[in-house]
């Protein structure tokens, strides 16, 4: 059943990935990896949101579906460090630096606020 519900979860969140990160590239621009950017920033905060509420009742399924399947399909690391590398690569080290020390910050910040937004709405809960 858990199986089922990761495989589930990954579609929706590798398609929600693929349509944002391409949108926020469109109109931004890709000489910097905004896309991947507000990615893994928002899915930052949607898993501190999540992490609150299942933190009070054990919810597997919900973590199996929700976390380990579309947040984990959502969010990348692996296109964060190839592009990292590109910028690199390419010279462009003010750039890979800004998008390593970025994504790190906004992200944990991400994790911090969804934590905290879902405090307030549901109450109770310390991570």
């Amino acid at each position: 059943m858990y199986l089922l519900l990761v495989c589930l979860g990954g579609t929706l969140g590798g398609m929600a990935r693929f349509f944002l990160s391409g949108f926020v590239a469109r109109r931004v621009g890709e000489t910097f990896p905004w896309g991947t950017m507000v990615v893994n920033v928002s899915g930052a905060f949607a898993i501190g949101v999540i992490a609150h509420a299942v933190a009070r009742d054990a919810m597997p399924a919900i973590w199996a579906f929700a976390v380990t399947g579309c947040l984990g399909c959502y969010t990348t690391v692996s296109s964060f460090s190839l592009q990292t590398l590109a910028l690199a690569r390419e010279g462009e080290w003010l750039r890979a630096g800004g998008n390593m020390v970025l994504s790190v910050f906004l992200s944990l910040g991400g994790v911090a606020l969804g934590f905290a937004a879902a405090s307030l709405l549901i109450g109770g809960g310390t991570l």
